[in-house]
C-alpha cells in the first residue's frame, strides 16, 4: 500500500508539472493580451500588466478585416469537419463489415497514406489545383483533404467492435446496407466521430501553410494566415497578435467541450478493449 501510494504521488506530480508547462504559456497570452506592447516586452514585470487595457481587442479589427478571416476558417473548417467525419465513416463500414476481394489491400493502401509525411505532397497537390484552375477557392482548400486514412482506420476499428449480429439481424427485417449505416452503424459510433471531429477540426482550424499558398484574396483568406497582419516591417504588434490568437482558440474550446464526455468515453473504450 505504501509502495502504490508514493507511485500514484509520483505520478500526479509529474502530471501537474506537465500540466503547468502546457497551461502557463496560454495563461500567459491570455494576460499579455490586456497589456500595451511598451509592458509585454519588458523583460521585467509583474505578473499581471499595469497598466490594464482592452484596446488589443477593440483595435483588432482595424489590423485587417477579423470577423471576415474569422468566419472564413469556421466555415471552412466546419464544412470540411464534417465531411471528412461522414466520408471516413463510410470507408470504415465497408472496411470492417463488408467482404470484397482486395479489401485488405485496399486498406492496406489507405493506410500507408498516413506514413507519408505531409510536406512530400505538397508540390504534386499544388500542381493539381492549378491544372483545375483552382487556386483561390475553397475548394482547393476542402477538396484534397477529405479522406482522412487517420479518420478511415479510426472508424474501422469503432465499427468492427459492433457486432455482426446487430446488422444480420436488421438485413434480415429488410433494412439495406445504406440503411443499416446511417440507422444502426453512425448512432453507436459516437464515440469515434467525437475524437475524430475534434481532431480534425484543431488540424483544419490551425492549418497555416496550405491555406496561404492556396489563397490570395484577402477577403477569402483564413484566420490563421491573417494574423501575420500583426507582423510589420518594423515590428510586432504582441498585444493584437495575442488579443486575436485568444478570440481564435475560443471555437477549439466549444468543440471541445461539446465532444469531450464522447471523447473521454472513447478512450476509455479504446484502453478496455
Amino acid at each position: 500500500m505504501k509502495k502504490n501510494t508514493i507511485a500514484s504521488v509520483i505520478v500526479t506530480a509529474l502530471l501537474f508539472v506537465l500540466a503547468a508547462v502546457t497551461i502557463i504559456p496560454f495563461i500567459w497570452m491570455l494576460v499579455s493580451s490586456f497589456a500595451p506592447n511598451s509592458e509585454i516586452v519588458k523583460l521585467t514585470g509583474g505578473v499581471f500588466p499595469t497598466p490594464s487595457t482592452i484596446d488589443n481587442y477593440i483595435n483588432i479589427q482595424d489590423k485587417f478585416n477579423f470577423l471576415r478571416l474569422f468566419a472564413n476558417s469556421l466555415f471552412v473548417a466546419s464544412l470540411k469537419t464534417l465531411l471528412i467525419i461522414y466520408i471516413s465513416a463510410v470507408f470504415g463500414y465497408v472496411f470492417s463489415k463488408l467482404h470484397f476481394r482486395g479489401r485488405n489491400l485496399l486498406f492496406g493502401m489507405v493506410l500507408a497514406t498516413m506514413m507519408l509525411p505531409w510536406a512530400v505532397t505538397i508540390i504534386p497537390q499544388y500542381d493539381m489545383m492549378v491544372q483545375f484552375g483552382w487556386l483561390d477557392t475553397y475548394r482547393a482548400l476542402i477538396i484534397p483533404g477529405l479522406v482522412s486514412g487517420f479518420g478511415v482506420f479510426l472508424f474501422r476499428q469503432s465499427i468492427g467492435g459492433i457486432s455482426d449480429e446487430i446488422i444480420e439481424a436488421a438485413r434480415l427485417d429488410g433494412a439495406s446496407d445504406w440503411r443499416i449505416f446511417h440507422q444502426v452503424v453512425l448512432p453507436m459510433s459516437r464515440n469515434s466521430i467525437a475524437a475524430l471531429a475534434i481532431f480534425t477540426f484543431l488540424w483544419n482550424w490551425e492549418d497555416y501553410l496550405w491555406p496561404f499558398l492556396m489563397i490570395t484574396d484577402d477577403d477569402k483568406q483564413l484566420l490563421s494566415v491573417g494574423l501575420k497582419m500583426f507582423s510589420g516591417q518594423y515590428g510586432t504588434d504582441y498585444g493584437g497578435l495575442f488579443a486575436a490568437t485568444s478570440v481564435a482558440i475560443i471555437p477549439v474550446v466549444i468543440v471541445y467541450m461539446c465532444f469531450q464526455k464522447q471523447f473521454i468515453a472513447g478512450i476509455a473504450t479504446g484502453s478496455g478493449k
